[in-house]
């Protein structure tokens, strides 16, 4: 498996979402984030946007948001229980698992997820995660979790010029949750949960004590 030739694939992908303005449709907007959709190339579901400013430098946004083992994330994100590395490939490459808890009131049961990550930082000063499925052979499908997948997804943060405590976090995710699910409540619960994940972000963010 070439992981660091999938892992930088995804973070072209997410560079071309985030160039092409074509075809998003606005489903849900709060004082945080207006979440978009479009229909995914990847599978037959949703592509969603999130775009919003979070009061706070990037590089607070981003220990608020970096996909590592204990971090902040499984703090305040409600929809990361746990996260593993699975292996290290390069020092901006891992195989990361991610758990899941139950949601939308039990109708999701618990997931876990199986990614390579890749972590990228661009000229202008914006860092991102870059995420998609993979397999890895110390973690096969486990009972008690449905496994889902990631098609091509992650955060970006974006320094706002002109504004260096404020941060545009673009995030881009597009799901399959697997199982059995009908596509309403999968419609629904991905909008509602990225205003959720923007609301806790500045809540973390503006309880970081500066650093």
């Amino acid at each position: 498996m070439d992981y660091q030739h999938k892992a930088k694939a995804v973070a072209d992908c997410l560079m071309s979402y985030r160039k092409d303005e074509s075809g998003w449709k606005v489903c849900k907007k709060s004082n945080d984030v207006i979440v978009s959709w479009r229909p995914s190339s990847e599978f037959p579901g949703n592509l969603y946007k999130g775009d919003g400013i979070v009061n706070g430098t990037p590089e607070k946004v981003w220990e608020c948001l970096k996909p590592v083992p204990n971090g902040l994330r499984v703090k305040w994100d409600n929809n990361v229980k746990r996260f593993e590395v699975l292996e290290q490939i390069t020092e901006d490459i891992s195989i990361c698992r991610t758990v899941t808890p139950s949601a939308a009131m039990g109708i999701i049961a618990p997931r876990d997820f199986v990614d390579v990550i890749l972590i990228k930082q661009y000229e202008d000063g914006s860092i991102s995660s870059n995420a998609t499925n993979t397999i890895h052979p110390s973690c096969p499908p486990q009972s008690g979790y449905v496994r889902g997948f990631n098609h091509p997804c992650g955060c970006i943060c974006v320094p706002v010029s002109g504004e260096p405590n404020k941060t545009q976090v673009l995030t881009f995710f597009q799901t399959d949750l697997g199982g059995y699910l009908p596509r309403s409540v999968v419609d629904s619960f991905f909008p509602s949960s990225m205003a959720e994940f923007y609301s806790n972000l500045a809540k973390s963010v503006k309880s970081l004590k500066d650093f």
